[in-house]
C-alpha cells in the first residue's frame, strides 16, 4: 500500500465521505418519510415510492443495508486517513491533531451535513436512494440476514419484533394533530368538518336532543280540526304520534303520507295510525358516531331516547348529527337563535332547555360538559336546592342567575362569559 500515491489516497478518501454521507443522509430521510404521503405516491404510480414503501415494511433489512454499506465506507476511510497520515508525518503529535482534523471533517461531510439535509427535505433524498437500496438488497442480503439473524433475535428477547414496524396506526387525538397541522392544505371549513367527525364518539345522543318536554307531535286525543290543522302547518317532516302523552307513543308519521288527506278533511285517528310507522328508540348513552351507524344500518332518520327504565328522554334525528359536523343547515332561521340572546353589556339570556353542548359549540365557550345537559341541569347541580329566581352561581368562571324560575324548572338564565384573566384571577386569589 505503500506505493500507491497520494493523490489515489485522498481521492478514495473523499469518495468514501461522499458514499457515507450517502448512507447517512439516506437512512434519515427513510426513516423520516411521511409513511402516508408516501403510499399515496406509490399508489399513484411512482415507482422509487413503491420501492420505499416495500423496504420499509422490513425496516431491520433496510436499517441493516444502510448501516453495512456505511460501516464499510466509515472503516475504510479511517484506515485511509491513517495511512495518509503516516506518511505525510512522523511526529506522533502531528499524527494525532491530523486524525483529530479528519475526525471532525468525517463528522461534518459525512454524518451531520447529510443528515440534517435529509430530515429538512426527506422525500428529495429518499426516493432516488429508493433505487439504490432495492438494487443493493440481493448481493447483500446474505451479509445482512446474518447481522439481522443476530440482532432480531437479541430485540425478541425484550419483547419486540420486526413485523411490529409496519403498523402504524393513528389514535383519534394523533388525526387531530395531523388534520390542525395541515394547515392550508386543508382549507378551514373543512377542518372543522374533520375535527367534527372526530368529536362525535365524545358526545352521546343526550347531548344534541330534543328533550321530551319540547317534542312536538301529534296527540290522537284532539279533536279532528286541531289534529289537520296539526299535519298543514307543521315545518317538520316527521312527527310522533302519540295518545295523551309522549309516554304513550303510537308510532312516526310522515306528513307527505297525511297532507293530501288532511287537506281533504279525510284524516281521523285510524287513518293517522295507520300511516304512521312504528317509533324507533335509542338508549341514553349512546356515542352520535354508532348512532349514526345505526340510522344507517336501520334506514330511520327519527329516534326516541330511552333511560334504563324505557322512559322517553327525548328526540334525535339524523339531521341533529349531520348539522354536528357540517353546521346549521336548517331552512328556520328562528330555531337557531330563539333560545340565545346576546345582551349590549355582553351577557346572554338563554332558555334554561338549552344544552351546554351546544353553547359551547356557537359561542367557543368551556362550560362543563360532563354531567347535566342543560343549562337547568346544570345550575341545579350547583345550587344543591330548588331555583329561585335571582339566584346566581359560578361555575368555572362563567356567571350564571337565574331569570325566570318555575314549577321547579329554570325556564331562563343571563350569563356573564368570563372577561380575560379573570379566570386566573380566581384561581389565584383560591
Amino acid at each position: 500500500m505503500d506505493d500507491i500515491p497520494l493523490a489515489v489516497l485522498f481521492g478514495l478518501l473523499i469518495a468514501l465521505l461522499l458514499i457515507s454521507a450517502f448512507f447517512s443522509g439516506s437512512e434519515t430521510a427513510l426513516m423520516t418519510l411521511n409513511r402516508y404521503r408516501l403510499q399515496t405516491r406509490a399508489r399513484n404510480g411512482e415507482r422509487p415510492a413503491r420501492y420505499a414503501r416495500r423496504m420499509l415494511r422490513r425496516p431491520d433489512r433496510l436499517i441493516g443495508t444502510i448501516l453495512l454499506g456505511n460501516t464499510f465506507s466509515n472503516n475504510l476511510a479511517a484506515a485511509i486517513v491513517a495511512m495518509i497520515t503516516t506518511r505525510m508525518f512522523t511526529n506522533s503529535t502531528a499524527v494525532l491533531v491530523t486524525t483529530a482534523l479528519m475526525t471532525l471533517v468525517m463528522l461534518i461531510v459525512s454524518e451531520v451535513t447529510p443528515k440534517t439535509l435529509a430530515a429538512l427535505h426527506p422525500e428529495r433524498v429518499a426516493m432516488p436512494a429508493s433505487y439504490v437500496f432495492w438494487f443493493l438488497r440481493l448481493p447483500l442480503f446474505p451479509f445482512v440476514w446474518a447481522v439481522n439473524l443476530v440482532s432480531n433475535g437479541m430485540l425478541r428477547m425484550v419483547g419486540v419484533t420486526p413485523e411490529d414496524a409496519a403498523q402504524h396506526s393513528l389514535s383519534s387525538e394523533e388525526l387531530r394533530t395531523v388534520v390542525l397541522e395541515a394547515g392550508a392544505m386543508i382549507p378551514q371549513r373543512h377542518q372543522r368538518m374533520l375535527l367534527s367527525i372526530l368529536d362525535l364518539e365524545k358526545a352521546t345522543v343526550e347531548d344534541i336532543m330534543v328533550p321530551r318536554n319540547e317534542i312536538v307531535g301529534i296527540d290522537i286525543t284532539d279533536d279532528r280540526e286541531h289534529i289537520r290543522e296539526a299535519v298543514i302547518g307543521s315545518q317538520h317532516t316527521r312527527l310522533p304520534v302519540f295518545d295523551g302523552s309522549i309516554d304513550h307513543l303510537k308510532g312516526v308519521l310522515h306528513l307527505r303520507r297525511a297532507v293530501k288527506l288532511a287537506a281533504d278533511d279525510k284524516l281521523d285517528t285510524e287513518s293517522l295510525l295507520a300511516l304512521a310507522s312504528e317509533p324507533y328508540f335509542v338508549p341514553e348513552g349512546t356515542p352520535l358516531n354508532q348512532q349514526l351507524l345505526n340510522f344507517q344500518n336501520q334506514k330511520r332518520r327519527v329516534g326516541f331516547v330511552v333511560d334504563e327504565y324505557g322512559d322517553i328522554q327525548g328526540l334525535i334525528t339524523l339531521e341533529d348529527i349531520l348539522e354536528e359536523v357540517v353546521g346549521e343547515f336548517t331552512s328556520d332561521p328562528a330555531t337557531r337563535i330563539k333560545n340565545v340572546y346576546a345582551d349590549p353589556d355582553g351577557s346572554y339570556r338563554v332558555s334554561g332547555s338549552v344544552t351546554v353542548r351546544s353553547l359551547n359549540r356557537n359561542l367557543n365557550w368551556r362550560l362543563p360538559t360532563k354531567g347535566p345537559k342543560t343549562i337547568n341541569g346544570l345550575v341545579l347541580e350547583q345550587l344543591e336546592a330548588l331555583p329561585q329566581t335571582g339566584a346566581s352561581v359560578s361555575i368555572d368562571g362563567y356567571t350564571l342567575e337565574i331569570t325566570d324560575a318555575r314549577a321547579n324548572v329554570i325556564k331562563s338564565a343571563r350569563i356573564w362569559p368570563p372577561t380575560p384573566g379573570s379566570k386566573t384571577r380566581a384561581r389565584a386569589a383560591a
